[in-house]
């Protein structure tokens, strides 16, 4: 994720050297071991988890990815957490063509900051991808964003010296249903192929259970399937799915499981 520029990645102005991560474009750990965000929230409160971006709730935010193994697409999720990573909340689902089928195109997506997303000064702005072909993964970037205020006052702007990390995260987050942030309304983040007992279907772009009420739809619709084993907390067999757009739209729920 190029922008907002993941922590440590090479386009985030505040990487330091010898910290830049190189393996970005992999999927997490099987296992489910560098969840979230890669192992990269280990940062926080240094200044190489500064914050890159900010927004305004109701405002637009844009997502510009890099790399060309798109994998045919998928189905990708925009979430915030205000918790320094243990819980996220969707504020976007891409449903198909995400990221864009063909390598070398416009990798751009863009979406609305909730009107309800509280302030904050170290929210976590994660983008999560599920592949359509190949290895069945999951992919993690997190950037770290002030939503409805400035940066100044963070901590670790203020100690020029401070570049060492901060401890790391309880893995037991792994869970599927996790509580979203008071105040910030919309599903818990997606989770599977991470060691969790949620998969998804080879070939398939996945339509998530609880994608949120900013829905956009893209490629074949033919080509969309629930996830398989339980996901958030319901069962699923990876049926062929009925319903959607095959445009951008709004959703608030999962249309049906075929299987």
């Amino acid at each position: 994720m190029a922008q907002p520029p993941s922590i440590n990645y090479k386009t985030n102005p505040n990487v330091g050297s010898g910290v830049e991560n190189y393996d970005y474009t992999t999927p997490l750990s099987n296992s489910g071991s560098d969840y979230p965000c890669k192992g990269e929230l280990k940062y926080l409160g240094s200044k190489a988890a500064a914050s890159v971006a900010n927004y305004a709730p109701g405002g637009p935010f844009t997502i510009k990815l890099d790399g060309d193994a798109t994998h045919s697409g998928g189905s990708c999720q925009a979430s915030l957490s205000y918790d320094k990573g243990s819980t996220f909340t969707v504020i976007k689902s891409w449903i198909g063509d995400c990221p864009h089928m063909q390598p070398g195109s416009d990798q751009t997506l863009t979406g609305q900051i909730p009107s309800n997303a509280p302030a904050g000064d170290e929210v976590i702005f994660a983008w999560t991808w599920f592949n359509e072909l190949g290895n069945r993964e999951m992919y993690m970037n997190c950037a770290v964003v002030t939503i409805g205020g400035h940066a100044s006052s963070r901590r670790h702007l203020e100690d020029d010296d401070d570049d060492s990390p901060s401890g790391g995260l309880d893995n037991s987050t792994r869970a599927n249903a996790l509580t979203p942030r008071a105040g910030l309304s919309g599903p818990t983040i997606f989770l599977a192929n991470i060691g969790n007992g949620c998969g998804t279907v080879e070939s398939k772009d996945v339509v998530f259970p609880t994608p949120g009420s900013a829905v956009q739809y893209g490629g074949n619709s033919a080509m969309r399937a629930s996830p398989t084993g339980t996901c958030n907390g319901q069962k699923f067999t990876g049926g062929a799915v009925t319903g959607g757009d095959s445009s951008s739209g709004s959703s608030s729920g999962m249309p049906g499981d075929n299987s």
